[in-house]
């Protein structure tokens, strides 16, 4: 569409369907955030809404619905791991959005701070630190202080539209 074309909009209330596919024309990169529960087992979790929140002092954010079978061990978590992936690791995306009991099957994670999980490959990894939790709707919003990255500068796994891509560089 030319932006000369005339756009409607669809006025709230809209429905679900409506508004997962407007948001859908955002790309996300695709993370793993991973942590240990109360009874010391590995965590994990498939997520697309991370955001970098401050330089000084470093912070980030991402959000877990309330439904999420995982919620109440990452809403008591004190420290966890985000790892954005790489291009190439969809089939990580996958294996940590299921509703499979184990998702670190077949997987030699590293210990990070305080024994969090550490993927054995990513794109970028944070070990963070729980620092504050806000209200988000149907969500809840952590954000967390990074406290060791690891950056292996690959190219990331992106999300658009529920399908996923990879960044095409023009230079």
């Amino acid at each position: 569409m030319k932006s000369s074309e005339k756009t409607s909009f669809i006025r709230y209330p809209f429905s679900d369907s409506d508004l997962k596919g407007a948001l859908g024309g955002f790309a996300t990169g695709i993370t793993i955030v991973t942590a240990k529960n109360n009874k010391n087992q590995n965590i994990g979790i498939t997520v697309n809404s991370f955001s970098s929140v401050s330089l000084d002092p470093p912070l980030v954010l991402w959000s877990i619905a309330k439904s999420a079978k995982c919620f109440h061990d990452f809403f008591c978590a004190e420290y966890y791991a985000i790892h954005i992936l790489g291009e190439d690791q969809k089939f990580l995306s996958d294996q940590f959005a299921s509703k499979d009991a184990d998702k670190f099957y077949g997987l030699a994670c590293a210990e990070g701070i305080a024994g969090i999980p550490l993927l054995p490959s990513y794109n970028v990894c944070f070990q963070c630190k729980f620092e504050h939790r806000y209200e988000g709707g149907d969500h809840i919003i952590i954000v967390g202080r990074i406290h060791a990255l690891s950056n292996r500068s690959e190219t990331p796994l992106l999300y658009l539209r529920g399908t996923y891509g990879s960044f095409v560089s023009d230079a």
